[in-house]
C-alpha cells in the first residue's frame, strides 16, 4: 500500500499546482439529488448472448446502482498525463455515459463510456456490482457477461482479474478515512487494484452510489519489464440526476 499511497500523494501535488484552474469546478462541484431513478438489481454474470440479440439502443431512463447511470449525468477529472513516468501535462476531462447496447433476452442496459476511468468502459451496474460484455475468444457470434467488481464482506478480497489483453491479480478493500478531493470529502469508499506483474497496474478508488473518486494507470513500455505511471485522473466535480 505505500506505493500507492505514494501515487495519490503525486496526484496531490498536481492539484496543488493547478489549483487556480480547479477553482471553476470546485465551486460547481454538486451532491447527488434523489430523484426517481431505476434500481438495477440483476446479476448477469455467465450468460452469453448471440451476437444478433445485443443490439444498439438510445434512450434509456436514469438507472441507480453501485454506479448511477444516466446520459445528463458527468463527471469532471483533473488528468495528469506521464509518458513512461515522465510528467506531460495536466488536463481537464469529462466522463459520461451513453447507453450503447440493450441484450434482448434479459432487456439489460449496457453503458458505454466515453473516456477510461479504470472500470469497464462498457458496463452494467447492479446495486452491487460492475459487469462488462464482450466477444468470447477465438469464437465469432457470441458475446459474454461477466463481473467485473463486486462489493464484498469483511475488510478485504483477493480475486482473479484480468485487462482486455492479460491475466491479473485483483484485490479490494474498505477505505476506513475520509477521502478528501477537490469535488468533496467523501466516507465509505473501497480501493480497487488490477496487477499484471511487469505488465500493467490499475488502482481505482470508488464511491459505491457516485462513481469513481480517483485512477492511477501504470503500464510497461513497449520491450520493458518495468511498470511506469502514465496517468492520474482525480474527480473535481460531478453532476448526477
Amino acid at each position: 500500500m505505500k506505493k500507492t499511497f505514494t501515487f495519490f500523494l503525486l496526484g496531490a501535488i498536481c492539484f496543488s499546482a493547478c489549483r487556480k484552474e480547479q477553482n471553476f469546478f470546485t465551486e460547481k462541484a454538486e451532491s447527488p439529488v434523489t430523484d426517481a431513478c431505476v434500481l438495477q438489481t440483476a446479476n448477469p454474470s455467465g450468460r452469453s448472448y448471440s451476437a444478433d440479440s445485443v443490439i444498439e439502443t438510445g434512450a434509456s431512463p436514469n438507472f441507480c446502482g453501485l454506479l448511477p447511470l444516466s446520459s445528463k449525468n458527468y463527471w469532471v477529472y483533473l488528468d495528469s498525463i506521464y509518458t513512461d513516468g515522465v510528467f506531460s501535462r495536466v488536463q481537464y476531462d469529462t466522463l459520461r455515459y451513453t447507453p450503447a447496447l440493450k441484450s434482448l433476452s434479459d432487456g439489460l442496459v449496457w453503458w458505454e463510456s466515453n473516456i477510461s476511468v479504470g472500470i469497464p468502459d462498457i458496463l452494467y451496474s447492479s446495486d452491487s456490482a460492475l459487469f462488462t460484455i464482450e466477444d468470447r475468444v477465438f469464437t465469432s457470434g457470441i458475446k459474454d457477461a461477466k463481473i467485473d467488481f463486486s462489493l464484498f464482506p469483511g475488510d478485504s478480497v483477493r480475486y482473479l482479474a484480468s485487462f482486455e489483453d492479460a491475466a491479473a491479480m485483483g484485490r479490494s478493500l474498505k477505505i476506513q478515512a475520509s477521502l478528501k478531493t477537490p469535488a468533496g470529502t467523501f466516507n465509505d469508499c473501497v480501493y480497487i487494484e488490477k496487477n499484471a506483474r511487469n505488465y500493467r497496474k490499475d488502482q481505482v478508488v470508488l464511491k459505491p452510489g457516485l462513481g469513481v473518486l480517483k485512477y492511477i494507470h501504470e503500464r510497461a513500455p513497449i520491450g520493458q519489464r518495468v511498470i511506469k505511471l502514465q496517468q492520474v485522473l482525480t474527480l473535481v466535480a460531478f453532476h448526477i440526476e
